[in-house]
């Protein structure tokens, strides 16, 4: 498989993570199965060949699609061969550049053309190269984003913030917010209450502990990385990347961050 990275322009950092790109055109291609791992982030993919991802359900996942946070892990699968191009978001693109109420896609997907009475699908297929699909992409996103003009300096503050390790009781004192508040704010922008929000990024951090500590020591992770003992580490794991921790290890073949191919 070919993946590959690219970070926006500028204007669109404040919106975007980062774009990637993934394929695998092998004429021998066989099935793949791939994880879906809670990451504290939506997204967006556009897929070259519409017929080759299926969700867990089996059931064909659109050409361009949104997707909101997860709070449990899930499986896609690859059917035929396939080139996509996908977008992390920053936790309240959601709102900010569709206007969505974010925990409208918590858990969920929707075609990009139920949204937008737009050719967004053809123009993307019709393009030749990443690079004009990138641009296309961050066209569209711009063009949304200064139409809709919906920030929440509060709530980007708190994502900013929790992300960073900062307790949850120190955040709401900066912004002096109760934390009925803060939480309505953030399922409306982020998707997710705050407490879940703080979980999966303490499980985003002990998942990337794992992945650069060659040695099994997951006391050591679990400790580093804030949870009261390995037992709630492996419980929150298997909860967010639907499998132990050991298992990742062996199993998973991660090109692209908390999607990866798994192996059988």
């Amino acid at each position: 498989m070919n993946y590959q990275q690219i970070h926006p322009a500028e204007p669109l950092r404040k919106y975007v993570r980062y774009f990637w790109t993934l394929g695998d055109n092998d004429i021998n291609f066989s099935h793949k199965t791939f994880k879906i791992v809670s990451d504290g982030l939506p997204g967006l993919i556009f897929q070259e060949n519409p017929k080759s991802f299926f969700d867990e359900n089996d059931k064909l996942l659109p050409q361009v699609f949104l997707y909101g946070q997860t709070t449990k892990h899930t499986n896609h699968a690859a059917k035929d061969h396939f080139r996509n191009i996908g977008i992390y978001f920053q936790p309240t693109a959601l709102k900010s550049v569709f206007g969505i109420d974010a925990n409208e896609l918590t858990n969920k997907h929707v075609d990009i053309s139920e949204l937008f009475k737009n050719d967004l699908a053809d123009q993307l297929s019709n393009s030749r190269t990443t690079c004009e699909r990138i641009e296309l992409l961050s066209s569209f996103l711009m063009q949304q984003a200064n139409q809709k003009k919906i920030e929440n300096r509060k709530v980007n503050f708190a994502a900013a913030q929790l992300l960073r390790g900062v307790s949850l009781r120190h955040v709401q004192n900066e912004l002096d917010i109760s934390e009925r508040s803060l939480e309505r704010y953030f399922r409306q922008y982020v998707g997710i209450p705050p407490k879940m929000y703080t979980r999966i990024n303490r499980f985003q951090s002990a998942l990337e502990s794992l992945r650069q500590t060659p040695s099994d020591k997951l006391t050591d992770i679990a400790y580093q990385n804030n949870y009261f003992d390995q037992s709630h580490f492996i419980r929150d794991f298997n909860e967010f990347a639907g499998t132990s921790p050991k298992h990742f290890r062996l199993r998973a073949n991660e090109q692209v961050a908390n999607f990866p191919e798994w192996k059988i």
